[in-house]
């Protein structure tokens, strides 16, 4: 078992910048892809971002050039850099976590970009 805390999130205006962490605690030895998805209302979950323990990135072309995915050295700790936001970045936005076939979710943070 995974479980997820994510922090971050908020508020922003258009260009500016946000951070969306999300700690793992529990069996985290065999995680093996950390990322984070996005569901904007009245759409489908959607990939943001992952990034897997050898530091492949996989980044939609919505956001490549403008967010940044990232974790820390012991890979129990995701992070989303996100810059130049967009309106039609808001959504929630969802960790999420891979241990070999299994797959946890976060409980979502809201990201709002509005002026």
């Amino acid at each position: 078992q995974v479980q997820l805390v994510e922090s971050g999130g908020g508020l922003g205006q258009p260009g500016e910048s946000l951070r969306l962490s999300c700690a793992a605690s529990g069996n985290t030895l065999r995680i093996n892809t950390m990322g984070w998805y996005r569901q904007a209302p009245g759409k489908q979950r959607e990939l943001v971002a992952t990034i897997t323990n050898g530091e492949r990135t996989n980044v939609a072309d919505s956001v490549k050039g403008r967010f940044t995915i990232s974790r820390d050295n012991a890979n129990t700790t995701v992070y989303l850099q996100m810059n130049s936001l967009k309106p039609e970045d808001t959504a929630v936005y969802y960790c999420y976590v891979k241990l070999f076939v299994y797959e946890y979710w976060g409980q979502g943070t809201q990201v709002t970009v509005s002026s």
